[in-house]
């Protein structure tokens, strides 16, 4: 079900806009512009079956995860946030500013309610708190493919807003 909104409002909106339609015990986020493929859905259902996993997370840094169609300078920006992440944070999960993934949605709930920050940081909050929560993450590879249509949101305020929400 398409359940529109009236104008963008951010990601963090996004997720609680859906949250009020979703009737399931688990909910998959992903971007609409189809650069995470469905085909990878499945892989994510076994993986949380097999381990129980409060989360599972599409990675695109593990296994034979990659990233097709970016240029340099998004894929330094990319591998830099999540290696000084992995330096300061110690997260224990490989992607952490990939947005394709399966919550429990109680898990969900639990995290939008603790998260603070707004845009490309908000992803790597929401597996910091996870951990910190004691929530359980699996990963799956997958590929991302960058989109055709439209430009992507990832600019100089964002990169300052990330090291911001790190530093926080």
């Amino acid at each position: 079900l398409l359940r529109p909104r009236a104008r963008k409002l951010g990601l963090g909106t996004a997720y609680i806009h859906g949250m009020k339609y979703a009737t399931g015990n688990f909910i998959v986020i992903m971007d609409a512009d189809l650069s995470h493929h469905p085909k990878f859905i499945p892989e994510f259902i076994r993986k949380q079956k097999e381990g129980n996993f409060d989360i599972v997370s599409g990675t695109r840094y593990k296994g034979n995860g990659g990233v097709y169609g970016w240029d340099l300078k998004r894929k330094l920006i990319s591998r830099g946030a999540n290696f000084l992440t992995q330096v300061l944070l110690r997260p224990g999960a490989s992607d952490l500013t990939g947005s394709f993934r399966l919550y429990r949605k109680e898990v969900l709930q639990k995290l939008m309610e603790k998260c603070v920050s707004k845009g490309y940081v908000f992803q790597m909050e929401m597996i910091v708190r996870a951990r910190q929560l004691g929530f359980t993450i699996g990963e799956v590879p997958i590929s991302f493919v960058d989109r055709v249509y439209g430009e992507s949101k990832l600019g100089g305020n964002e990169i300052v807003s990330f090291l911001k929400g790190l530093l926080t």
